[in-house]
């Protein structure tokens, strides 16, 4: 019997425990049927720090459609993997060690990452499992595991045979602090103070000159040519000329090209190589030559003559300074706009020419967007997300890092020819830069002689295979085709993740997936916001409003922490909220002592009553509870949390606790009351089974104590009891009731003590017995008619907002008026003071008066009068 004050720290550290020794969650090893399956492609999380809360939302959101799914009889896959590789692992090993990867030989460094983030995934499993997330810690990878390096390699070869992949020497997007290529989704808009400078461009051979304004002279030295609109009357006359570009002489082209804007600047642009996409687009379409002035570090390189050496931020401050000397800085004006800069690391990126390998999209981006579409969106609005993505999409998706960890390339080169050779599927996963090729000599040339690929993959080429990965994706020799060992998983049943990586893992997920079985990786996709401070401001180090839940839960038990994450519509951003834990943890003391009262009180509760023998308010409590039931049902199955919460919080509270409770007490302790004692037990399983997937503890605790040695959580989801019963009858006793009990308070009356008399107009027929019986009424009448009842006037609102401006200083009279009920009311018209107000000009507050001996309550819909002897 649960006994005392709720202890959370110790119940739930018990709970979390037992749980994963028990191997609660643990999917079969048997073969399933994949109609029974319900399976979750849960998020990896990079290895790149502590747990923060949007771990903690993200993750509880997940839990709770895994255990509804476990109650209704499904066979949860729910894993766990850690995205170990890449970037993020560099930056958190480089920052841990207080090393730099370039300082060490490449597998020498992958080893200090393996071991640092080793001890990070130790350390975040425990606080994973500290949140009762329902995981499966059987089904844990990490990224750069052996097993998942063979699957993403797979992934090249299978895409590199399908003509889906390609190498290409191209401009790439690069990081100069990470020194590495990046893909379009792995920068975001930043907004930026610069300056506008107006430089004086020579034209060759003539006395004229003309401007063009630029936020990055630091390019002049890589300027190949200058474009023009082809509607520029005023520059018309200078294409086919050559301009001369000042501090550097080199003399490019003018062009012509509708690329150009022609309302920002002074109409004609410069076009280095690279300032941006447009340059790019202009190199390519007009053939022209590269000048790189700016290297992988950001550092200027000998085009930039007397300016090599330095910074791009210093090349630009000197060569500033030496366009005023020359006289060539006509003005310099401070702005602020948007630059393009590496989400993971806020540098502002170049654009160099690399030899880097691509994924095709850009001539799918319809099948891709018709593969979204096959999807359900919870909610739907995210999916206008996926939609502008892939319609902004301007490059293909370039895969190849220039760093230290990640996952090789399977490729080599011929040093002759440079043929591509690529790994056997057999044989992977391999290391080109310590294992041999799978060819003595080229296929092409002869040559027995190669090089081998030091890229590595962009992490995300590894994550986006998350459903082949726990699909057990791998290469039949004998059938000679990529098979699933587990296809009852696929497509997946869920895509949880929140809303700042639908273009990197959601996209990219879908385009490897596809191309790989022809299908959509998923059926839904539940897409959570993120967590804000309680101002709604983005958490922020810098800001320093960052708050941890490390530091809440010493505070908090974990259930209210689950309680809180579901307080908002998928979807949408959650503030940090004290009070949204502070109100699950009063739910949970509440659902605690209930429960003891409960148990106190069906002792002798009997397993199964006949249902025709149920007493009226006991069928309406169980009918009503289906009712709600039913309702929670449907929020939980759309993944409405919050509906569903609340809604099943006010039932128990206030409609369980506050007025049934109350009444099958006092039936129960007056003697033998079997419909009572089974009705109070089946609701209050129905209860504890419906609360178990947000509040996992205390209902775990409370079940096994109070009945079954089997968890809560392998119950059955409660099916509806399909009982008749006068809801509404019920509802208006219940209020009836509720505001007796006020009446009591607020008299200073003990809830025990009679009342003499007590009418009720309303219907609450069937309940009159429980209605007496609970409230100590000596008589209860039921009237046919409303009481006699008086409206009477309490006082008089204006809106000044509306009366001030047209009244002005007569308005202290109307106010006199008013106060001595100096006015009349005539169509809707107020007559005061020698004014009229119109009707949105006033309100006329009412109360209703009995006409009578006695006290009247108003109960909702029904009058109720109580005639009481002091």
């Amino acid at each position: 019997m649960p006994s005392g004050e709720y202890d959370p720290e110790t119940v739930e550290a018990k709970w979390q425990e037992r749980w994963v020794d028990e191997d609660l969650y643990a999917y079969p090893e048997r073969a399933v049927d994949p109609d029974t399956v319900f399976s979750i492609d849960s998020p990896p999380p990079t290895v790149s720090g502590s747990l923060h809360w949007g771990h903690v939302y993200g993750f509880t959101l997940q839990d709770f459609v895994a255990r509804f799914n476990r109650m209704r009889g499904d066979e949860v896959y729910f894993p766990f993997g850690y995205d170990d590789n890449g970037i993020a692992s560099e930056l958190l090993t480089e920052d841990e060690l207080g090393i730099k990867h370039q300082d060490y030989e490449r597998r020498e460094f992958q080893k200090l990452c393996r071991e640092v983030t080793a001890e990070y995934e130790g350390e975040f499993t425990e606080k994973m499992q500290n949140l009762g997330i329902s995981i499966d810690w059987d089904q844990t990878y990490q990224t750069i595991s052996p097993e998942v390096q063979r699957v993403s390699q797979l992934s090249f070869v299978d895409l590199y045979d399908k003509g889906r992949q390609y190498r290409q020497r191209a401009p790439a997007i690069w990081c100069p602090e990470c020194e590495t290529a990046i893909s379009q989704v792995e920068t975001e808009d930043d907004e930026q103070g610069s300056h506008f400078h107006d430089i004086e461009f020579g034209v060759a051979e003539s006395e004229e000159s003309f401007v063009i304004s630029t936020t990055r002279p630091e390019l002049l030295p890589a300027c190949v040519a200058v474009f023009v609109h082809p509607d520029d009357d005023d520059n018309e006359h200078l294409v086919g000329q050559e301009a001369e570009v000042p501090l550097f002489g080199q003399r490019v082209p003018i062009l012509e090209d509708e690329r150009v804007d022609l309302e920002t600047g002074t109409g004609l642009v410069m076009c280095c190589t690279f300032g941006d996409q447009t340059d790019i687009e202009w190199y390519q379409a007009h053939d022209l030559p590269l000048r790189v002035a700016i290297d992988e570090s950001g550092t200027m390189t000998e085009e930039a003559d007397e300016y090599a050496g330095l910074s791009a931020d210093e090349a630009r401050e000197a060569i500033v300074a030496d366009l005023d000397d020359a006289g060539a800085l006509l003005d310099k004006r401070a702005i602020t706009h948007t630059v393009n800069v590496h989400e993971r690391c806020g540098t502002s990126v170049e654009f160099l020419v690399k030899d880097q390998w691509y994924i095709k999209l850009l001539d799918k981006r319809e099948e891709y967007l018709e593969a979204g579409e096959q999807m359900d969106w919870y909610p739907e609005k995210m999916f206008t997300r996926y939609k502008n993505w892939i319609e902004g999409l301007q490059w293909d998706w370039a895969i190849s890092r220039q760093r230290s960890s990640g996952i090789p390339f399977p490729v080599w080169y011929c040093e002759d020819c440079e043929h591509v050779v690529v790994a056997d599927r057999e044989d992977l996963p391999v290391d080109p830069l310590s294992d041999d090729p799978p060819v003595d000599a080229c296929p092409e040339c002869g040559h027995d002689e190669f090089a081998a690929e030091d890229d590595v993959f962009d992490t995300w080429a590894t994550s986006s295979l998350t459903p082949l990965i726990n699909g057990g994706w791998d290469w039949n020799p004998e059938t000679e085709a990529m098979e699933l060992e587990r296809p009852e998983l696929y497509p997946f049943d869920m895509r949880p993740q929140g809303h700042d990586i639908i273009s990197f893992w959601l996209f990219h997920t879908v385009v490897k997936c596809y191309e790989h079985t022809g299908e959509v990786p998923f059926d839904s996709v539940m897409i959570n916001g993120m967590v804000l401070d309680e101002n709604r401001e983005k958490m922020s180090k810098s800001v320093g409003n960052v708050v941890s839940p490390d530091e809440v839960l010493e505070k908090f038990p974990v259930d209210a922490a689950r309680y809180w994450a579901a307080g908002s519509a998928v979807g949408d951003d959650l503030p940090y909220q004290e009070k949204g834990l502070v109100a699950g943890e009063k739910l949970m003391r509440k659902l605690w002592n209930a429960s003891k009262l409960v148990e106190s009180l069906t002792e002798d509760a009997p397993a199964e009553f006949d249902h025709d023998d149920l007493k009226a308010i006991d069928r309406w409590l169980l009918a009503s509870l289906d009712r709600e039931l039913e309702f929670v049902t449907e929020k939980l199955e759309n993944r409405e949390f919050s509906k569903a919460r609340d809604r099943l919080r006010s039932f128990f509270w206030h409609t369980f606790c506050d007025d049934y409770l109350e009444i099958a007490k006092q039936r129960v302790r007056e003697g033998d009351d079997p419909s009572a004692a089974y009705t109070l037990q089946t609701a209050h399983k129905r209860f504890l089974t419906c609360f178990a997937p947000i509040l996992a503890h205390v209902t775990e605790e409370l079940w096994r104590d109070m009945y079954d040695e089997t968890s809560v959580h392998d119950q059955s989801w409660p099916e509806p009891l399909g009982l008749d019963a006068d809801v509404a009858a019920g509802e208006t006793a219940m209020a009836v009731v509720g505001a007796l009990r006020k009446y009591k308070s607020d008299n200073q009356l003990s809830m025990n003590a009679p009342v003499d008399l007590v009418q009720v107009y309303g219907d609450i027929h069937g309940f009159e017995e429980d209605v007496s019986g609970v409230m100590h009424i000596e008589a209860l009448e039921l009237l046919d008619e409303e009481p006699e009842i008086e409206s009477v006037v309490t006082g008089v609102d204006l809106d000044y907002s509306l009366v001030g401006p047209e009244y002005g200083a007569q308005v202290p009279d109307i106010e006199a008026a008013l106060e001595s009920d100096d006015y009349e009311v005539e169509d809707g018209v107020m007559h005061v003071a020698g004014v009229e107000l119109d009707p949105e000009m006033f309100t006329i507050e009412e109360s209703r008066e009995y006409v009578g001996e006695g006290d009247m309550l108003e109960a909702g819909d029904a009058i109720v009068i109580v005639q009481h002897a002091d």
